[in-house]
């Protein structure tokens, strides 16, 4: 995997597999007569559907009838499936956050409240992840969509993964797809797209909400940062976890650009003699356990900076919730969304 900043959801580094595209046909054939380990929920006839075509890094992909077993593979777009009302037959194990079945607690509830949780009927397999798509996981769940659309797969991957249903890779950059075209995409292939925007529309709703709740937030600057035992990271503008921040009413401090390295699209980092610097009315920061927020807390290095003395930091702690906004998805935004707004109002309730 590319290296991640502390509390970055991974981004994993496609690597090529081991199996020739040969191969990969002929497995799809000695697999083709398995029982199929799971179904699709979908309810949505199947003459009902449009053939859809999605160009991608790699070229284009058609679609030319509804998917009925959808394989997925990245991040969100799992998510996006199961928003959208249909079960996936495969989806990917994770690790960062996950549960010790590999799943995220909110996919893990949306599939509870689908009845395809641990042991049900719809169960869908779990995907091996050690960086490559894990083919022949893939090709006994007999899918007959793979969505890769935030992912890194590499033209090899894609080019196996083609032989065994058709692939919807990222438009342009590996784990760069925005988390809103993901749920568009996913909405179009699986003929849904009425509902993908209804959801958009829910997911904003539910924010707009929490703005509206907290007129305090308004206006109020405000800088995400993480710290690790040696580096001390500042979130960009172009972050997806500042994006949400706006969204509930804060602007980003004119400091965050005024400090800026650009040494990456999402971040850069700052070193302990600057962060008095990194001035703003909130401060943001991401533990991954409570211990590591106390360490942030009581580090001599950032006791310089006013937002401590003031007493107007707020700390968001755990893996699953960090994941959630990193980048949002279809369902981990709202779920997420309570905890982050405490945790803001608190800091804001301290800002003179």
């Amino acid at each position: 995997m590319p290296s991640r900043t502390p509390l970055r959801r991974p981004r994993r580094r496609a690597v090529l597999g081991a199996l020739a595209v040969p191969v990969v046909v002929a497995l799809l054939a000695a697999c083709g007569g398995e029982e199929p380990t799971a179904t699709t929920s979908s309810s949505a006839p199947a003459k009902d559907f449009s053939p859809v075509t999605v160009e991608h890094a790699f070229g284009e992909t058609t679609v030319e009838e509804r998917p009925e077993r959808v394989a997925t593979w990245g991040w969100g777009s799992t998510d996006a499936v199961l928003a959208l009302g249909v079960v996936p037959v495969a989806i990917p194990k994770q690790v960062y956050g996950a549960d010790e079945t590999g799943l995220m607690p909110w996919i893990a509830e949306e599939l509870d409240a689908q009845g395809a949780g641990e042991g049900g009927a719809q169960t869908p397999a779990m995907l091996t992840d050690d960086g490559a798509p894990p083919f022949e996981e893939i090709i006994a769940a007999a899918p007959d969509v793979i969505l890769a659309n935030y992912s890194g797969i590499t033209q090899a991957d894609y080019d196996k993964l083609s032989q065994i249903a058709p692939t919807i890779a990222y438009p342009d950059q590996p784990w760069s797809t925005p988390w809103r075209d993901v749920i568009t995409t996913v909405g179009d292939v699986l003929g849904r797209s009425d509902r993908a925007a209804d959801l958009l529309e829910e997911i904003d709703t539910a924010v707009a909400e929490a703005a509206a709740e907290h007129p305090q937030f308004e206006g109020k600057s405000i800088a995400a940062v993480a710290v690790d035992p040696t580096t001390f990271y500042v979130y960009r503008g172009a972050d997806p976890r500042v994006q949400f921040l706006e969204d509930l009413g804060f602007t980003l401090a004119p400091s965050v650009d005024e400090l800026d390295t650009e040494e990456s699209t999402f971040f850069y980092t700052l070193s302990t003699e600057q962060v008095d610097q990194l001035t703003s009315d909130v401060l943001l920061s991401y533990s991954e356990t409570p211990e590591d927020a106390e360490r942030v807390a009581s580090a001599p290095e950032l006791q310089a900076m006013q937002q401590f003395q003031d007493g107007t930091v707020a700390s968001v702690e755990g893996a699953s919730l960090i994941s959630s906004v990193s980048p949002p998805t279809a369902l981990s935004l709202t779920w997420g969304l309570d905890d982050f707004v405490a945790a803001l109002d608190e800091a804001v309730a301290n800002v003179g």
